[in-house]
């Protein structure tokens, strides 16, 4: 991922505060500069789940400025911070100790969807490690992300549905692998 962001401040009044940047294809292949609109953000937000398969598919967050957006978001450390705080709760309502000590929130909001345990048990470790990538500080490439949260948010996935047959460990190492390219 490429996204490049800036913050800039204008002194029109109708434009008070920030404004956001990022590179966007063009189409002739170059990158240009656009401004991110007060509805990228918002639209990125409501179309969550398409940009985020689109994003862990390997869509380019530059094809479009609602990828860029959304993006944005997923990278950012507090979302990030989330989805292993999310991949923590499942970890501890599946019956396995966390990895690190469980904090407030592991413990105060356990999930409240039925979870399949005994998958969730076998790859444990794996999710473990997950959520200790997804957390720690630094830039990470968009794509590994998406995927966490696709996993995360997928009602019909190997961490809710029974009847799913997809492979739950190696959706899981595929995720970390992309978290860390």
């Amino acid at each position: 991922m490429t996204i490049s962001t800036g913050i800039t401040r204008t002194g029109r009044l109708a434009d008070r505060g920030r404004t956001m940047h990022v590179l966007l294809d063009d189409d002739q292949g170059r990158l240009r500069l656009q401004r991110l609109r007060p509805w990228h953000p918002m639209l990125a937000r409501f179309l969550a789940a398409r940009l985020d398969r689109e994003l862990a598919d390997g869509t380019s967050p530059e094809a479009s400025a609602s990828l860029a957006a959304r993006a944005i978001r997923l990278t950012s450390m507090e979302f990030r911070r989330d989805l292993a705080t999310s991949v923590q709760r499942i970890l501890v309502a599946a019956g396995q100790p966390p990895p690190v000590p469980a904090s407030q929130a592991v413990a105060a909001h356990p999930p409240r969807v039925p979870l399949r345990r005994a998958r969730i048990s076998q790859s444990a470790a794996l999710l473990a490690e997950l959520a200790a990538q997804l957390a720690e500080p630094g830039p990470v490439p968009v794509q590994g992300v998406a995927m966490v949260s696709r996993l995360l948010a997928d009602g019909t996935g190997p961490l809710y549905r029974q009847a799913c047959r997809d492979d739950l460990a190696a959706i899981i190492e595929r995720a970390t692998r992309a978290l860390t390219v």
